[in-house]
Formats: C-alpha cells, structure tokens, sequence
C-alpha cells in the first residue's frame, strides 16, 4: 500500500545499513526520497538504479554530515528536484570507541559534529521547509539509555542528546501538527555493527543481553520509520521507540 504517494522525504546517511532499508522502504510506500551519502558513490548509485528499477523514484546526494551547511544545502537540492518536503529521516551517524584516556577533543568535536550537530541542522533546516503535517524521525541507539560496554562514553553522550532534542521539537513544532520522534535500535546486522562473530569479536556479548537472542535487520528499523511518516501516525510526538530485541527489558 502507497500510502506516502505524493510524499518527499529526506534520509541522511540512506546508502548503506539502516539508512538504506529506510530509503528502500519510504520509496516503495510510495514517497519520492532523497537521500545522503559521503563517500560511497557507487553504492548510492546502485540503490537508486535498483529502485529505478522497481519504478521507484530516489536521488542521492553527496553531503558529508560533519560539514556545516552540507546538509542544508542537500535538503534544498532535495526540495529543487522534488518541489517539496514532507519527512525528513535523520540516520546518517559514526561509532567512535576508545579507553576514555585515549580519547582527544578531535574524537569529541568529530562524534559530536555528526551526531549531534548535523541532525540539528538538519531539523533546522527541515522545520523552515516542512508544511503542515510533515514529520522529522532521528535514528539513535539504545545506548542512550543504557552503556552496556566499556569504550562508549562519547557515543552515548551524543545519543543521549538526541532525546533532548526531540521532546523540545515536539513542543516547538506541535502547533504546525509536525510530529517529531526518535528511534533508538539496538544491534542491528550493518556493516558497522555485524551479526557475524568472525567479524565481530562483541555480537556474541551483544546477544547475550537480549530477550531475543538475535539481531536485527534494517527492515525492523525501516518499519517503525514507515509508520511515524504515515498519515496512521498523527498523534505520536515526542516519543522514544527503542527496538532492541529486549536488549534493555
């Protein structure tokens, strides 16, 4: 079911893991996307060839998150190409873990910059362009909520500060009927964090927390996106989702 036809959204970071499963799928509910990359042109291409396919619609646009005004200037090339904008997904993120005594003030500014900054920018952006009834999602982690292993104080921090951010919007934006609401995965099986133990020396550890002893898959994360965009959600604002297999139950 399209129900997001005649819909633009935005997704930062959407080339690759959870990114592109939420591109994936706002593009096959119907929605025109943008999305972000920064480095991975070729991958970008190739999921806008594979939803081309599909008869779907999608552009990808080169913006590097730790950059000020590189996401501003995406979400207008966004709004050039598509005349609109409806949702913005902020996804894009980095991992940066290290013995606290190691970590310099280039490790903050650079975590802090991505994370943070950017996702402000872009609801920045995104609150001077959204008409009535527009939605803004962030991408955080459970780890926000719970640090469950060493070398993760500077990841989340910047986690954590997502969801000051998304109860003050809530307020800020409630009045133009924009609901903004994070999502707070746990492990999810990217790239960045693999399901694989031969490429992941902590999935078993990872496991071993959850209720449901196994990972997730960007489609579980995509799906819960899909409904805070859908005209089924005009009531939820403000709210933290955390999907984690019970990670934290």
């Amino acid at each position: 079911m399209q129900n997001l036809k005649n819909k633009v959204a935005f997704v930062t970071g959407g080339s690759r893991g959870i990114g592109a499963g939420i591109v994936k799928r706002l593009a096959a509910d119907g929605a025109k996307v943008a999305f972000t990359y920064v480095n991975g042109k070729e991958k970008a291409e190739a999921l806008v060839a594979e939803l081309a396919e599909k008869g779907l619609k999608a552009i990808a646009l080169q913006a590097d998150n730790a950059q000020e005004g590189a996401v501003t200037r995406a979400i207008d090339e966004a709004i050039s190409a598509f005349g609109q904008l409806d949702i913005l997904v902020n996804s894009a993120g980095i991992y940066v873990g290290k013995p606290i005594e190691e970590h310099s003030f280039a490790d903050y500014d650079e975590i802090m910059n991505i994370n943070v900054r950017s996702v402000f920018e872009a609801c920045l952006a995104a609150s001077r362009r959204l008409e009535n009834n527009g939605r803004i999602i962030t991408i955080g982690s459970n780890m926000a909520d719970r640090s469950a292993s060493v070398q993760a104080t500077l990841y989340s921090m910047s986690k954590s500060a997502l969801v000051g951010l998304t109860k003050g919007l809530a307020r800020d934006l409630g009045a133009k009927d924009i609901t903004v609401n994070l999502i707070q995965p746990g492990p999810v099986d990217t790239d960045m964090n693999s399901a694989n133990p031969e490429n992941n020396a902590s999935s078993d550890f990872q496991r071993s927390m959850m209720a449901i002893p196994r990972y997730g898959k960007p489609e579980h994360i995509a799906g819960a996106v899909a409904f805070l965009a859908s005209p089924d959600n005009g009531y939820t604002t403000g709210s933290i989702i955390t999907i984690d297999g019970g990670t934290l139950a």
